[in-house]
């Protein structure tokens, strides 16, 4: 083990990785953030440590079986001409189920009132929250163990990576989800983009890959235009203008 963590390029896949896990874990935790927020505030710490703990043990789980996830690769039916496997039937069902879940929780925002928010937190349970996330966590983690597969030659690698960048979203889980409670529309924002990933999960499974650049970037220049529109809020208030 130590022999081969003193290889440098040992090192470079190691680090590549756990870069590219974390990228693909943040769609991961703000669902996380946003499931958990339906729940009392007393529990949603809680919930948070507990999904992103199954992700982990999900994650490590199937990349010790990887010839088990290589073969869900392998065609099982054929549907409008396309190869279907069993990767693509999860691809499909997380994304109709990400793009469900996000729809409705905007709609919650949209039309609900404070009252009907209150009504909702009290309905979801603990169990309910945990089994969504423990849902979402499958689809992110199929993807993210075939990234790593296609990155790193060893074993050891792949879960020291996928370890690390759990531990990095277990840290960044809080913060996130208090800005996002703080900020109603960076939640919004949040969701439609939740949506967008559903969308392009519900494409990969379909076999029309959407480059996850374009996908990031739009993130990165919406997130940018919110930031903006905070801290013009943000400096408004300061100054009293009423506009704010």
């Amino acid at each position: 083990m130590i022999e081969l963590f003193s290889d440098p390029a040992v090192w470079a896949s190691f680090l590549t990785l756990t870069i590219l896990e974390i990228v693909l874990g943040v769609d991961n935790v703000i669902f996380i953030s946003i499931a958990a927020s339906r729940l009392p505030e007393e529990e949603r710490r809680r919930a948070r440590v507990v999904g992103l703990t199954g992700a982990l043990v999900l994650r490590i789980l199937l990349l010790l079986s990887i010839s088990w996830i290589i073969g869900l690769s392998d065609p099982i039916m054929t549907l409008f001409g396309l190869e279907i496997s069993w990767r693509d039937i999860i691809l499909i069902a997380g994304g109709l189920f990400l793009i469900y879940k996000a729809s409705t929780e905007i709609f919650d925002e949209v039309e609900g009132t404070e009252h009907g928010r209150g009504d909702a937190v009290m309905r979801a349970t603990f169990m309910t929250v945990i089994v969504q996330i423990m849902i979402l966590d499958l689809v992110f983690s199929l993807d993210s163990v075939i990234t790593a597969v296609g990155i790193a030659d060893h074993i050891q690698v792949m879960i020291a990576a996928v370890f690390v960048a759990i531990v990095v979203m277990m840290v960044a889980a809080a913060p996130i989800a208090d800005f996002v409670e703080k900020h109603p529309s960076t939640k919004m924002l949040a969701l439609a983009f939740l949506v967008m990933v559903g969308m392009a999960l519900v494409a990969d499974g379909f076999h029309v890959h959407v480059e996850r650049g374009f996908i990031y970037a739009a993130m990165v220049f919406a997130g940018a235009v919110e930031a903006l529109n905070l801290w013009r809020s943000r400096n408004r208030r300061q100054t009293g203008d009423p506009a704010s």
